[in-house]
């Protein structure tokens, strides 16, 4: 779980700055990223988790946070394995 925040986490300071992201924020509604951004972070889910991102997971509690992104990838992991 650490480790898929931490990736998480290197994903998104390609784009913000992180230093001060707590894992609960809501990168949305607190202006971090917008609805493209949205797209790059499920095409990077894709690939780099081997997680297929189906149109019912597309909803925002899902990705909004690093907890809500790390715990969508586990559940789909699980899925999978």
């Amino acid at each position: 779980m650490e480790e898929t925040k931490i990736q998480i986490k290197d994903f998104f300071s390609r784009f913000f700055d992180v230093d001060n992201l707590a894992d609960d924020i809501d990168i949305f509604a607190n202006g971090y990223v917008n609805s493209l951004f949205a797209m790059q972070l499920i095409s990077w889910i894709e690939k780099e988790f081997s997680v297929a991102v189906e149109d019912d997971d597309l909803q925002l509690t899902n990705f909004n946070s690093v907890n809500a992104i790390t715990g969508f990838i586990e559940r789909k992991s699980s899925i999978v394995a």
